[in-house]
């Protein structure tokens, strides 16, 4: 035995799918910031190096220094300038070298005179690059120190770690952060009156139940028309009859009254002649037959006897077809030859078909995937482009398991619905 179980509300599940859209958003903006925080921070470590390098390398006095060709006196001139342009540029290390590679500056005192760790161009040449030397790894660029006659007397090596442009990082992430919660937050929000406005048009009702609801009404809706049209078609045809009796011409007044039998009788007995008829169906035919008279529209039926029961519930079967039908009526309203032919059939499997032509304009190819789009219509600048009930049309029969087809030549609503399943007791 199944048990009941209570669907979560539309209102809620539009605060959900809206606030996870939030988040979603907000984990991408985060990842984004992220990985540009930490592009922007590893190319700003390029630039200050570069500008460190080149300053120092252009300077006169590493230039006097280096021309010497006296290492200690060097280090003795330049070791302190060094320090001094590690703290303002705040950088890890500025070493400063003979054309050789051997250092006369360096933070660490006891690594004066050894060999410098990374690359060295083979020809005067600025060069940046990621390299791990005794500090670790670091983004360094390296500059030649050439004479006023371009020769080469040392170089300039400036240079930022990785530990360092991390903590860089690391210090911009809060901002980072504040601007993803905050966007959660009125994604949050957005959610939160999203379910307000959601909850005052359906209330608590769960997606499915709103779906029957909406389906309800255009039963309702569509159903009511026919049968007011019916009753208006037949009520005519009564005050005919009876002024036909008052003035004396009875034979004119049955003539009329057979007629109607006939036309009325034609149509039931198409209705009933299936074996697995819907009483509702065959009341909404019968009332579009005298809609579609009251237009001016010639009204074809065919239902083939075998015909078997739909799968849908009889409130579904009428909002199907009566949007259809309705369609197809609007179609036709601006044409010379006005007709709506309705056809019931089986399948080869069991299932039932149902199409629904008319002689219309018919509906542009680029308006042919938007018709069955939840909100669209063009009728208001013409009727090809349907769309009132079309997606309901679609949510239903799809939801069955079925399938909707958009045909031309002429117009074809074609639906195809599967076996009607037993149930298993």
């Amino acid at each position: 035995m199944r048990h009941a179980r209570r669907s979560r509300s539309t209102a809620s599940a539009v605060f959900l799918v809206v606030l996870a859209a939030a988040v979603v958003i907000g984990a991408l903006v985060a990842v984004f910031l992220v990985v540009e925080a930490q592009r922007a921070t590893h190319a700003e470590a390029e630039r200050v190096t570069a500008a460190t390098a080149v300053t120092l390398a252009t300077s006169p006095a590493v230039a006097e220094a280096l021309a010497t060709g006296d290492t200690d006196a060097a280090t003795r001139a330049l070791e302190p300038y060094a320090l001094d342009v590690i703290a303002a540029a705040d950088l890890d290390f500025v070493t400063i070298m003979t054309p050789d590679g051997v250092r006369v500056t360096h933070p660490d005192v006891d690594r004066l005179g050894e060999r410098y760790l990374g690359t060295i161009p083979a020809a005067p040449s600025q060069l940046t690059e990621v390299f791990t030397g005794t500090l670790g790894p670091s983004v360094r660029t390296i500059v030649p120190v050439l004479t006023a006659g371009d020769e080469l007397i040392g170089w300039v090596s400036a240079g930022v770690t990785i530990e360092s442009i991390s903590d860089t990082l690391l210090r911009r992430l809060p901002l980072s952060l504040a601007i993803t919660v905050g966007l959660v937050a009125l994604g949050a929000l957005g959610a939160w009156i999203a379910r307000r406005i959601t909850r005052r048009i359906a209330g608590d009702l769960p997606p499915g139940q709103l779906r029957d609801a909406v389906s309800s009404y255009e039963s309702l809706r569509t159903l009511g028309d026919a049968l007011r049209a019916q009753t208006h078609e037949h009520g005519n045809r009564m005050h005919t009859a009876v002024a036909l009796l008052e003035l004396g011409r009875s034979d004119e007044a049955i003539e009329i009254l057979t007629e109607t039998s006939r036309q009325s009788q034609s149509l039931v007995d198409q209705v009933t002649a299936r074996r697995a008829g819907d009483p509702a169906v065959g009341a909404l035919l019968l009332g579009k037959a005298s809609q579609a008279k009251e237009r001016g529209i010639d009204w074809r039926i065919r239902i083939e006897p075998d015909t078997p029961a739909s799968p849908l519930s009889a409130v579904d079967s009428v909002a199907v077809l009566g949007n259809l039908v309705d369609n197809a009526m609007d179609a036709v309203a601006d044409v010379a030859e006005r007709w709506v032919e309705v056809v019931l059939q089986p399948t080869e499997d069991g299932g039932i078909v149902l199409e629904v032509s008319d002689s219309g304009p018919g509906i542009p190819i680029d308006l042919r995937d938007r018709v069955f789009e939840q909100g669209f219509s063009t009728k208001p600048a013409g009727a090809e482009g349907r769309g009132v009930g079309l997606a309901l049309v679609r949510a239903v029969v799809v939801d069955a398991g079925g399938i909707v087809e958009l045909r031309s030549a002429p117009t074809t609503f074609r639906v195809t619905l599967p076996p009607k399943r037993r149930r298993i007791r």
